[in-house]
């Protein structure tokens, strides 16, 4: 049994800590907002201009003009505030984000990371995801596994790269990877999720690994 997108995103959420400015990347990441600590102090930051975004919105509470950089609805909080998104890459750029959780399509064992673009297919631009990768105190990369069987824990990425060496953490639905930026490569399991063999997670990646699990298996 695998991890749910909600579980993917619930682990992801015990990356943050008090007063981090975070940025959520599209897809599972956004998830993330469901789950921050309660009394935690968390500023989540969007590309589009709005620093401080509440949770998504229930059923029939949208706002159509509130929306993140991924045009989801979302909802604000009393200190939330909006400003260009020249100012938002500023912030990017500038160093000032601790933390961005992204998805990815390939991460490979060094850390290299593509997710932005399949050759063939249409796609509008790489959005902030450069930006992010390169400005960005920390990066982890929530995601599934496999695609259509395919693994995505390669040992090289064949799809266009986003950035060079600049995954630290990986969570996929079997398990959590760390991965060292600088130095020597190396990827190291250190998490397993509830039910997942360390057989069936050397089956479906291609990337080299070592095993250093926790005594405590995360659910």
């Amino acid at each position: 049994m695998a991890w749910t997108r909600e579980q993917m995103a619930a682990r992801a959420a015990q990356e943050l800590r008090d007063g981090y400015y975070v940025n959520l990347g599209i897809g599972i990441p956004t998830l993330v907002a469901n789950y921050i600590p309660a009394g935690m102090d968390v500023r989540l930051q969007s590309e589009n201009g709005m620093l401080g975004m509440g949770p998504f919105p229930y059923a029939g509470e949208e706002d159509a003009d509130l929306i993140n950089a991924g045009k989801q609805t979302i909802t604000t909080l009393p200190e939330s505030s909006f400003f260009s998104s020249a100012d938002s890459f500023g912030m990017i750029r500038g160093g000032h984000i601790d933390l961005s959780i992204l998805g990815a399509m390939q991460v490979a064992e060094n850390g290299d990371l593509a997710n932005w673009m399949i050759p063939g297919k249409m796609v509008k631009g790489m959005g902030g995801a450069m930006d992010l990768v390169a400005g960005v105190k920390r990066v982890v990369v929530v995601m599934e596994h496999e695609a259509r069987g395919q693994a995505k824990l390669l040992k090289q990425c064949t799809l266009p790269l986003t950035g060079q060496r600049v995954a630290d953490l990986v969570i996929t639905d079997l398990g959590v990877f760390t991965l060292a930026r600088r130095g020597e490569a190396n990827m190291v399991l250190i998490e397993l999720a509830e039910g997942v063999t360390l057989e069936e997670v050397y089956a479906k990646t291609e990337a080299t690994f070592t095993v250093a699990l926790e005594e405590k298996v995360q659910s």
